[in-house]
């Protein structure tokens, strides 16, 4: 019989927690032992498991990603303004999602932070606190020396994931320096890797509605409905900021770099804005892009035909903007200040993971459990936020292909291309 999406299993574990959790309470029992340290239990046990896979697969993901950028191609000149386009996209709109979190707070609620409405653990909070007061990044040298780890087997075991972020992008650009013999041999072993991980990060996310079901059950028990004040914030901060990139920065890059119109652009792109909205999916919606950039936007495909299958890829600005929100949004449940320097942290590994992890099954998922670890946040939260996750993926993904999109357009123009969307080719 066929499988029901994930999305929807996760929602309909969503909707079975709720009910389970107001029932069961946390005094409720079956044969000596509490629903809520079952909850607690089953929920811990999926956590766990995403910790597990994410050292060998950021690793193994980066290396990949990073070779077959620079192997395959080389970064030439259209390779390099393409990530010189994504990189700057990208960082906008991680500083957008920034500025909106600190502005709304959805982590605050009624002045208070929302760890005892969410059910998070005020021991993890504690421990927390200590872990991000002593990570090293009370300046922001101690983040670049972070990025330096004098031991990598170290960084790996300790979970600092900046050093080993940056140490594999590195190992992924050496590797196609080497003879030709070795690097084959060094990219088939990482390929070979990251397909391994893959399948287990796929085996681990059909238990994901099991996880959310589990905790979002014992946190329904513990406080009851009211967790869903603070997610309902959340939902809304993440939706103004992306509309924020959306409709403001990267029109304001169209017309500003690439010179050209950005209602006619939306005009081009509306077939694969809504194909994107609809499958949640930048690689599914690729062919839809190219088709429109090609015969709509009018850029060549020698252009398209590179750019757009990177930045499918690589370019992940709803994602990347996504992930600093979750990120901040769980410091501030617990109660957290987060400091310049950790917040510049964050927002230099969602930089660096939305690179790294784009293509993989429950991406923000794993960027999210990266970013919470690198600056000494509990993956508690994690759960809570899948449960808004799927409309929030939807429009993510529709961001993410029109900063592709926009990308195509801003290089054909330095490329010298002409004849960029004529009033002619935004019908049909």
């Amino acid at each position: 019989m066929p499988r029901l999406p994930l999305h929807w299993q996760i929602i309909i574990a969503l909707v079975l927690a709720i009910l389970a959790g107001s029932l069961a309470g946390t005094q409720s029992a079956i044969f000596g032992i509490s629903f809520y340290s079952m909850f607690d239990f089953t929920g811990t046990l999926f956590l766990n498991a995403l910790k597990m896979i994410i050292v060998p697969l950021i690793v193994a993901s980066l290396i990949t990603g990073i070779a077959g950028i620079g192997g395959s191609q080389g970064l030439g000149r259209l390779g390099g303004k393409a990530v010189l386009f994504y990189m700057t996209s990208s960082l906008l709109a991680i500083l957008t999602g920034l500025l909106f979190v600190n502005l709304l707070a959805p982590g605050i609620i009624d002045g208070q932070p929302a760890k005892d409405v969410l059910g998070l653990s005020a021991e993890q909070g504690a421990m927390a606190a200590e872990k991000v007061m002593g990570k090293g990044t009370g300046d922001i040298a101690g983040v670049f020396l972070s990025m330096v780890p004098t031991n990598i087997v170290a960084a790996a075991a300790n979970g600092q994931m900046l050093g080993l972020i940056f140490f594999s992008i590195l190992f992924g650009y050496f590797m196609t320096r080497i003879s030709e013999p070795y690097a084959e041999a060094q990219y088939n072993f990482w390929q070979g890797l990251f397909e391994v991980m893959m399948k287990i990060t796929e085996w681990v996310m059909r238990f994901a509605p099991i996880g959310v079901f589990a905790l979002v059950a014992k946190v329904v028990a513990g406080t009851g409905l009211e967790v869903f004040k603070p997610l309902l914030v959340f939902l809304v901060t993440v939706l103004l900021a992306l509309a924020a990139h959306l409709f403001i920065i990267l029109p304001l890059m169209l017309k500003l770099i690439g010179q050209v119109n950005p209602l006619r652009h939306f005009q081009a792109m509306s077939s694969a804005l809504l194909t994107a909205f609809s499958t949640a999916s930048s690689s599914a919606t690729l062919p839809m892009t190219m088709e429109c950039v090609e015969k709509k936007a009018g850029v060549s495909n020698r252009t398209s035909s590179f750019v757009l299958p990177l930045g499918a890829t690589v370019n992940m600005d709803g994602t990347a903007l996504y992930e600093c929100v979750a990120a901040l949004f769980i410091a501030q449940a617990y109660g957290l200040e987060l400091s310049l320097a950790t917040q510049f942290t964050v927002v230099l590994v969602a930089l660096l993971t939305s690179i790294g992890v784009a293509g993989i099954p429950a991406a923000s998922l794993v960027a999210i459990s990266i970013i919470l670890g690198t600056i000494g946040l509990p993956a508690e939260g994690i759960g809570l936020i899948l449960a808004v996750d799927r409309i929030l993926d939807m429009c993510r993904t529709a961001v993410n292909v029109f900063s592709d999109s926009c990308g195509a357009v801003i290089i054909a123009r330095s490329e010298g291309e002409q004849d960029l969307l004529p009033p002619n080719n935004t019908q049909g």
